[in-house]
């Protein structure tokens, strides 16, 4: 028997043990990694001099750093979900060849990024709202911040795979060594050494390189059950066709999140002015505090449901997405009921200046309004993906954002009881209609799946 089917195999023993030993590595390590980002903000937003301007000038950078993250997804997200259901199905030389593809495709896509985007920094930066008090602070993060792209890459997507062969501790302290050192050189950087936004991109460039340097050391060690060897760094067209297929719901998640960011940062710049970004970078910090757990929740599972699904246990998968859906709204609905009870605290936390608290407040209580219709919409997006159907996770992941969020965002401004208001409100209106459409299709899915459980899973259309 191979060794990677008796290792970290996921189709015996307890489903709910099998996923809360990956979720809770993964959802720490998630959280940490939220703190690269965050914690910059945080710091500069406490800085002596023009801290507003400075905090929504980083918070103009937020659509880059989601669209390389998109890239990251697309290849890493993509191939390891390939990889869980080969390793399900007991093989082992797809599954490397498959990891091999998105290193390389990781690897190329960066560089090119990274030539790209520092090109024409200055430019997309006034696309998505800089203005002339927010341009320079903008610009110095983000050119420095862009030298990182091919280990920022490399780091989240590679670590997918770590994730989902079950090594979710490795996976937490790839993101652990990175984060703590961020922390340990942010204040160094700003405040020591004087360097401002600047400072907190080269901590982060440094962060970056020393995680993607662990991430890639184990899964060229003994220790990884699928290794990254060098004859398969090189990309194979018939598994980077299926890779993609997979990774573009995440892709695609993570790209009209920045669509969505760009829209926001443009129609309150001009219904609200500067103050009302830097409120929307608080919230999208926000933002991504919560929705971290949700990702390590349904990360944890995802490799679960897709092992079980390559191993044709049906059974399996419909538990292991019952738990998940449990266990994502319990922590939705209490999270909401803490955002509810101390916005301003939260707000503090961000920045001093009483003006942009004082907006702020109620923009937060609106924008996460129905916060709990998030983890149906984790939940549904993450089985698509767990189960190889793309089709459905992509269509999801266009719908809440592309053909909701943005028309709204543009509209409900215009309405003169709304006025700026209306970008905070369209988030949990596209929420509740998304997330509903999204869980009950994959129940339905799910349905078919349990019915067809006679039938192998490589005879089954996906």
């Amino acid at each position: 028997m191979d060794t990677e089917v008796v290792k970290n195999d996921f189709s015996v023993g307890s489903v709910r043990k099998s996923i809360v030993k990956l979720a809770i590595p993964l959802t720490l390590a998630q959280l940490i990694n939220v703190l690269y980002n965050v914690v910059d903000r945080i710091y500069i937003g406490h800085l002596e001099f023009d801290s507003t301007n400075a905090l929504s000038g980083v918070g103009l950078a937020l659509p880059i750093i989601t669209i390389i993250t998109g890239f990251a997804n697309l290849f890493g997200m993509g191939g390891a979900s390939l990889t869980s259901i080969a390793r399900g199905a007991h093989e082992r030389e797809k599954a490397e060849g498959i990891m091999g593809t998105s290193f390389t495709m990781l690897l190329l896509t960066g560089a090119v990024l990274t030539v790209i985007l520092e090109i024409f920094a200055e430019e997309i930066l006034y696309l998505v709202g800089a203005g002339e008090n927010t341009i320079g602070y903008a610009a110095d993060y983000t050119r420095i911040y862009l030298i990182g792209t091919v280990f920022q890459m490399l780091a989240l997507g590679m670590n997918s795979f770590i994730n989902s062969q079950g090594f979710a501790k490795i996976g937490m302290f790839t993101v652990l060594i990175g984060a703590v050192l961020n922390i340990a050189l942010d204040p160094l950087f700003i405040f020591t050494f004087d360097m401002g936004v600047e400072g907190a991109a080269l901590a982060t460039v440094i962060s970056q390189v020393v995680s993607a340097t662990w991430a890639i050391g184990f899964l060229l060690s003994k220790k990884a059950i699928i290794r990254l060897t060098i004859k398969n760094m090189r990309v194979r067209w018939a598994y980077l066709k299926k890779i993609t297929a997979l990774g573009l719901s995440a892709f695609v998640m993570n790209m009209s999140t920045g669509v969505v960011q760009i829209v926001n940062n443009v129609t309150l710049g001009r219904f609200g002015g500067d103050m009302y970004i830097g409120v929307m970078t608080v919230l999208n910090s926000v933002r991504e505090i919560v929705y971290t757990p949700l990702q390590g929740i349904a990360g944890g599972a995802q490799p679960v449901i897709g092992y079980n699904y390559g191993a044709n246990r049906p059974d399996r998968v419909r538990d292991s997405v019952v738990f998940m859906t449990i266990i994502t709204l319990a922590f939705t609905l209490i999270v909401w009921a803490v955002i509810l009870i101390i916005p301003e605290y939260i707000m503090r936390a961000f920045t001093p200046d009483p003006e942009l608290i004082e907006l702020g407040v109620p923009a937060l209580n609106i924008y996460f309004f129905g916060l709990f219709m998030a983890a149906l919409q984790f939940s549904g997006q993450y089985t698509f993906v767990a189960i190889g159907r793309s089709k459905e996770a992509i269509f999801f992941s266009t719908l809440r954002k592309f053909i909701i969020v943005v028309p709204l965002a543009l509209t409900l401004p215009m309405i003169p009881s709304l006025g700026v208001m209306g970008v905070f409100v369209a988030e949990p209106i596209s929420s509740f209609i998304a997330s509903t459409a999204c869980y009950v299709t994959m129940i339905l899915r799910l349905r078919k799946i349990i019915k067809k459980s006679k039938t192998p899973v490589s005879e089954q259309k996906v």
